[in-house]
């Protein structure tokens, strides 16, 4: 005689990716983190090489989006880019809010 195989712990268990594919907080979520990357994939090669490397999407929100600079300098450089940016966005199909944000990452020590 074959033994049973275990029982769940949790009987009618949904497997965790249809759990989060419901949560709708996640999904908004997921759909804001494609959104920046669009976003930045739309303005990259307005950037200088050397800038590229420098820079990474930050979070989209009711006011605009936000890019996040490795060190001050960078941040300036962004800074006397926005417009060609923001003209960017606006020509690829985010006319309603193509603001761009700009805040250096703090480095934490660790």
């Amino acid at each position: 005689m074959k033994p049973e195989p275990p029982r769940p712990a949790v009987p009618n268990s949904v497997p965790m990716h249809q759990a989060l594919a419901r949560c709708e907080p996640l999904q908004r979520l997921q759909q804001r983190l494609a959104e920046s990357s669009a976003r930045m994939d739309a303005i990259r090669t307005l950037l200088p090489i050397g800038l590229q490397r420098a820079v990474t999407a930050g979070p989209v929100d009711e006011e605009g989006w936000t890019l996040l600079a490795a060190n001050a300098g960078v941040a300036a450089k962004l800074r006397q880019l926005l417009p060609r940016l923001e003209q960017c966005l606006q020509n690829r199909g985010w006319p309603q809010n193509p603001k761009i944000k700009i805040r250096v990452q703090s480095s934490h020590a660790g």
